[in-house]
């Protein structure tokens, strides 16, 4: 399966949002000593965004995968018999 310009802008927003909220945390922590409750939703937000992009493109990756792998012998094991037959 080809990757599209789709795929590659999913993968790198939902990696710039894990890395900007990893930078935003350890800034906040360092300049007041601790996290404020924005920063953790801003966090909690990119995490939930960027799992359910790579999670769900994975599932369906598999899936999709899986299904091929499942035509594929199913119409190789049609067609041997059907030439098996035709002899």
């Amino acid at each position: 399966m080809t990757r599209t310009i789709k795929d590659y802008f999913q993968y790198v927003s939902a990696s710039m949002l894990i890395v900007s909220g990893v930078v935003l945390t350890f800034i906040c922590f360092f300049v007041n000593g601790d996290v404020s409750n924005g920063v953790l939703c801003y966090m909690a937000q990119a995490l939930t965004f960027a799992g359910g992009v790579f999670g769900v493109s994975l599932y369906f990756h598999t899936k999709l995968v899986e299904f091929k792998s499942e035509i594929k012998e199913y119409i190789d094991k049609y067609n041997t018999a059907y030439h098996e037959n035709c002899q």
